[in-house]
């Protein structure tokens, strides 16, 4: 991206690495990093939304996460979570335990978005409202030329009992490297 684009990647908070014990090593979370497992995340449940911890998500289990910049946003409700929905099947297949879609919006955006696309049973709707989980693993995005303020960039991850085991972030708009047939691929 160019200086003056509407959308660029914020400037990336950074990572705190604490799993290797380096108090001063920080990045932007990478391959072999383990998620800030005590972070809250929102899911709209029956009674409203619950929080719900990083640690609950992916502890003991193989997911594939992926984050867009908004819900009911073109290119997410287009191609991204349709891509996820249409293969939840070969993606479970390949040993994966649960597809996780995240979002810098509210928890009953989420779950709007979720109930629109028939998500139920096949990709699990989060919301980081606040953007506290996309700010500590340095994947924020400045949408403020949108008037959508900070969100996140997009992105998709397979994490395994919390580590990171391949991520694939976007390098600008559109959707290529983090599509559900790009992460099918590298199961």
């Amino acid at each position: 991206m160019q200086a003056g684009d509407p959308i660029a990647p914020a400037a990336r908070p950074r990572y705190r690495n604490t799993h290797r014990g380096q108090k001063e090593d920080e990045m932007a979370i990478n391959v072999g990093d383990t998620l800030p497992m005590d972070l809250k995340l929102k899911e709209l449940g029956d009674a409203g939304p619950k929080d719900v911890t990083v640690g609950e998500i992916f502890k003991g289990k193989r997911v594939v996460v992926f984050a867009v910049p908004g819900a009911f946003t073109p290119t997410c409700s287009m191609k991204h979570l349709p891509g996820f929905l249409e293969q939840s099947r070969a993606i479970r297949g390949k040993g994966v335990d649960e597809i996780v879609c995240l979002s810098v919006n509210d928890a009953f955006v989420m779950g709007a978005w979720g109930k629109a696309n028939d998500a139920a049973g096949k990709v699990r709707m989060l919301a980081d409202g606040n953007g506290e989980f996309t700010r500590a693993v340095g994947l924020a995005l400045d949408a403020s030329g949108f008037g959508m303020g900070s969100r996140s960039q997009r992105y998709a991850m397979v994490v395994k009992d919390g580590k990171v085991e391949h991520l694939a972030v976007e390098p600008g708009p559109g959707l290529n490297v983090s599509s559900a047939e790009s992460i099918l691929a590298k199961l």
